[in-house]
């Protein structure tokens, strides 16, 4: 045996004890390009356990194993890297995902591949080296940043800190500015500056250079189309290739703008109509029931200056002239959260008394729910209904049979859409005193629904007291009018004149 074959043998029993501890994956090839050796870690990387399942060469490495380039385009054979060290060339960071044909489960690892020739004494390749590393993790975490970014609805751009061009851009800046991608990647941050406007430029840019947080500030953002754009811009230093960037991200201010603008013409119009409304209208917390603005008519109306309203609670003021009435709204309020048209009187500062149909809706002011009160004087309408209804008493005294059809269309002519607060239900009426009820719609006077009832006379006058305390009404026709109302008896004694 010579002493270049001794050599050579010596040699590569060095190198396998060399590369059998590295962590770096390394296969071995002659020059004939036949795979001589690997170590457990380049085994590994291919999910396999022998040097024999890689192929006996570099031409039958390429029929077990699918090599693509990161951009997921087909590597060619005679471009996979163990083609390229069998021609003898050198080369580095070359990265490729590499999968086992023949593989069921379909793994695949990244590859970070470079080239090494080892020569022999008279300087001829003697073994020819791949050297990779599995970069596998390191490629999923940068392929999941990459979906996150590209996903992200908030603009945003990464410009590498060494050269400030960007080499990132996400589809929400591309679509906020109207620049194609490739008129934003490889551009410099002097060609496309995005802090060029920035309310707090100097701070920006000083920041930029050390390569720390930019915090948010205004800035005016140059469009595709030679406009502007107002927007918030943030910067946050990350790595990205081991290398260190920066991350621009955008906030678009145009439709806080216009939302900012529709809510204060919406504002204006409200305190317009508001201001100028020849009704009372009063606007309340509905929590604590705190008077919060109250328009000049109500003012007016009640006699109060503003400074005894504003800022004080409604309990307090004591306006509503029932208190009882004043708890049922509230409640009413707070369960349904609007009202409309119910019956409540109103007490003047002077202690005058006037009639009023409260409606009211539930509004947010500044994310506070309120109550909007307006009340309607009615005043002159009671009175007028309840001397239309005293008229009728007062006439038809000596012709009951006559004086409930009266009534039945008093109450149809009356406004009966006017619903009032709840107060005392029929179901808290004994059936007796529902009975009662019942008759005086009928039109029967005390006796005669003493001798349907097979009563006293008295005991029927106490229960007709009774339901006129419960009902809070004073009369018959009023008792009349109050079931009508609710729709009670309707179909009682029709036909009857």
């Amino acid at each position: 045996m010579s002493q270049d074959v001794l050599t050579t043998e010596t040699n590569r029993r060095q190198l396998q004890q060399i590369i059998a501890g590295l962590s770096d994956g390394v296969i071995v090839l002659d020059p004939d390009q036949s795979i001589l050796r690997a170590n457990d870690a380049a085994l590994a990387m291919h999910g396999v356990a022998q040097v024999s399942d890689l192929g006996a060469d570099a031409r039958a490495y390429a029929k077990r194993f699918a090599l693509r380039y990161r951009n997921h385009h087909v590597v060619p054979v005679d471009s996979y890297p163990i083609n390229r060290v069998a021609r003898g060339e050198s080369f580095s960071d070359v990265l490729v995902e590499v999968t086992a044909i023949a593989d069921q489960e379909q793994r695949c690892w990244v590859h970070r591949v470079r080239s090494l020739v080892l020569a022999d004494n008279h300087d001829e390749p003697e073994s020819l080296v791949l050297i990779m590393d599995d970069v596998t993790e390191w490629a999923s975490a940068e392929q999941r940043f990459e979906k996150t970014f590209a996903a992200n609805p908030a603009p945003a751009v990464i410009c590498r800190l060494s050269d400030l061009r960007y080499i990132k851009v996400n589809p929400g800046f591309l679509e906020m500015t109207g620049y194609a991608r490739d008129q934003v990647i490889g551009r410099s941050t002097y060609e496309l500056d995005v802090l060029e406007q920035a309310e707090n430029k100097e701070l920006a840019k000083q920041r930029l250079c050390e390569g720390s947080t930019i915090p948010q500030m205004q800035a005016e953002l140059r469009l595709a189309d030679g406009g502007n754009k107002q927007v918030i811009v943030a910067g946050q230093p990350l790595e990205l290739n081991d290398e260190p960037c920066m991350l621009f991200s955008f906030v678009d201010m145009e439709p806080r703008h216009k939302a900012e603008v529709a809510l204060r013409q919406s504002e204006e119009r409200f305190a317009k109509a508001f201001r100028l409304s020849p009704v009372p209208i009063l606007l309340c917390s509905a929590g604590d029931q705190l008077v919060l603005d109250v328009n000049e008519a109500f003012l007016d109306t009640l006699g109060y200056p503003s400074e005894e309203i504003l800022g004080e609670s409604i309990t307090k003021v004591d306006f509503i002239d029932d208190k009882g009435a004043r708890v049922r709204l509230f409640a009413a309020l707070e369960k349904t959260g609007r009202l409309d048209r119910i019956d409540v009187r109103i007490r003047r500062k002077d202690a005058g008394l006037i009639d009023c149909a409260v409606s009211a809706d539930t509004v947010n002011i500044q994310d506070n729910p309120c109550y909007l009160m307006v009340l309607m004087d009615i005043t002159e309408r009671k009175r007028t209904e309840l001397e239309l209804v005293a008229a009728i008493e007062e006439v038809m005294k000596d012709a009951s049979w006559f004086s409930r059809t009266l009534i039945e269309k008093l109450a149809n002519v009356k406004n009966v859409n006017s619903p009032q607060l709840p107060s005392v239900s029929f179901t808290e009426l004994t059936a007796r005193e529902r009975d009662v009820l019942g008759l005086i719609c009928e039109g029967l006077a005390d006796k005669e629904i003493a001798a349907r009832l097979k009563l006293a006379p008295n005991t029927v006058r106490n229960h007709v007291a009774t339901v006129y305390s419960k009902l809070d009404v004073h009369s018959r026709s009023e008792a009349i009018v109050w079931a009508r109302e609710r729709g009670l008896f309707a179909s009682q004694g029709k036909g009857k004149h």
